[in-house]
């Protein structure tokens, strides 16, 4: 890494005490409320550089008045908080974290392995004092059942991974026409060709104006009624009403979403009472493994970036 001059910069969110240490070769201003902190905005007006995560909204706003800014860090792999056609029109790098893969495609797989075998009935069961009703109730196998992966980049591929190795058959779907071979897992020539086949659906693409609402009321209806549906990517790839619709009319047998199109959701947003249907608080990276990985990488990328050097990780 090229020696850098000093730069002023924002880091909005927590970070532990080394990695901030690694940051004081710069003036940096920490300010872990990010846009909640009344010092954040005049805080703006001189960064060179912003490190946020995606609780972070950045819009065209804050990008127009923070007019020496060159570089945005964000603790995520998603980047839709970021308004990139507002940075790239002003050259301002986007950069993400790309190494949560492992701890997203393994709570997928729980995700569907809970479906499967119907433990979050079981458990309700033990609890209400229902214990032969919850051993009684038989799930499914994993085994020799057709997964179908909706994009295929490092977190569908890790997910296809650990499906072979649980005997699942493996196919995917993705718009891309780059991708590397991946031994045993078939690609469909579209979604719809995939999914009157699939037992089960796991999405994993980035929300754009062309993934939202990927899934709505006619893709639910290709699914088998004995199907499942994960959603680990992003909320708004989802039509939530239509998915709360065909879960309570019985179209699909399950869903197990970590997240949602609002978050938190309303109180009487339909998907919470929608049956058969395991919610989680978006903690598809919320190991502590991963959550520090991704803060030393977002600051790898800060730093390589104010050093006017270049880095993978910058959006293209």
């Amino acid at each position: 890494m090229a020696e850098p001059n000093r730069c002023k910069a924002v880091v909005a969110v927590p970070l532990a005490t080394d990695l901030l240490e690694r940051l004081t070769v710069h003036d940096v201003t920490h300010i872990p409320g990010g846009r909640s902190d009344g010092s954040f905005r005049s805080a703006m007006a001189a960064a060179e550089g912003l490190l946020v995560s995606s609780h972070v909204h950045v819009d065209r706003n804050l990008i127009e008045s923070a007019p020496k800014l060159r570089i945005i860090s964000t603790m995520s792999v998603g980047f839709d908080h970021i308004d990139v056609d507002a940075a790239r029109e002003r050259g301002i790098v986007v950069t993400i974290t790309p190494v949560l893969s492992d701890a997203v495609a393994d709570l997928t797989m729980s995700l569907m392995t809970m479906l499967a075998r119907g433990l979050p009935n079981a458990m309700t069961a033990v609890r209400a004092n229902r214990w032969r009703e919850g051993a009684a109730a038989l799930g499914g196998d994993l085994a020799h059942k057709l997964l179908l992966v909706v994009g295929f980049g490092r977190i569908g591929q890790a997910v296809a991974t650990r499906a072979s190795a649980a005997k699942m058959r493996v196919e995917y779907v993705d718009l891309r026409s780059d991708l590397p071979a991946f031994a045993s897992v078939a690609r469909r020539a579209g979604l719809a060709d995939g999914l009157y086949e699939a037992d089960f659906v796991t999405l994993h693409v980035d929300l754009n104006e062309e993934t939202r609402h990927l899934m709505g009321p006619a893709e639910f209806a290709m699914m088998k009624e004995s199907a499942f549906f994960v959603n680990t990517s992003r909320g708004g790839v989802v039509d939530q009403v239509a998915l709360a619709k065909a879960l309570t009319e019985g179209e699909i047998a399950g869903a197990g979403l970590d997240v949602l199109e609002e978050e938190p959701p309303a109180p009487d947003d339909p998907i919470l009472s929608a049956p058969n249907c395991i919610l989680l608080p978006h903690v598809g990276s919320a190991t502590i493994e991963t959550r520090y990985a991704m803060a030393v990488c977002a600051v790898d990328n800060l730093l390589e970036v104010l050093a006017g050097g270049e880095t993978p990780h910058a959006l293209g």
